[in-house]
């Protein structure tokens, strides 16, 4: 049997790191994660999109567009999501 591993497999359709392609798939992956993780957090926290949006000053469709993977979301707009929104805090790291 001939398996590949998922790196592999992406080289092979979308090219090595670093093309477009690849790159473009890669932070589409990102975008949906965070949104997932977006999600999940505001779903434990028993929160609507709109009383995500009404705690941190904005509109239900900018939480929905975020949690569907589809919304630009900077550093500042993540904090205020998770402090002032959620109750939590974000931590980085580096791997």
């Amino acid at each position: 049997m001939n398996t590949k591993t998922l790196t592999e497999l992406k080289d092979q359709h979308l090219g090595p790191v670093g093309t477009p392609l690849r790159d473009e798939y890669e932070a589409e992956a990102q975008a949906f994660i965070l949104g997932e993780l977006i999600r999940a957090e505001r779903q434990k926290a028993n929160l609507t999109q709109e009383q995500l949006a009404e705690r941190i000053g904005t509109k239900k469709s900018y939480i929905s567009r975020i949690e569907n993977g589809r919304g630009e979301i900077n550093w500042n707009t993540l904090v205020r999501i998770a402090e002032k929104g959620l109750g939590k805090r974000v931590s980085i790291s580096f791997q």
